[in-house]
């Protein structure tokens, strides 16, 4: 049983290379990623303000 539902793809992952990307869901305090290309494997997952952070210092560089 997969412990976090609602996994999204990036809105950049369109046609041609839609599936090289990662996806992300959020559970509790936690945001997960995984390899969309192959969704059975291990997940990161990070407290979701350190996630926040990284996502911001992304969004100014």
């Amino acid at each position: 049983m997969d412990l976090f539902e609602g996994w999204r793809k990036s809105s950049h992952s369109g046609p041609g290379d839609g599936d090289s990307c990662v996806e992300i869901a959020q559970r509790q305090a936690r945001i997960a990623i995984r390899d969309s290309k192959d969704p059975q494997r291990a997940t990161l997952t990070f407290p979701s303000p350190a996630f926040s952070a990284f996502v911001e210092d992304l969004k100014r560089r």
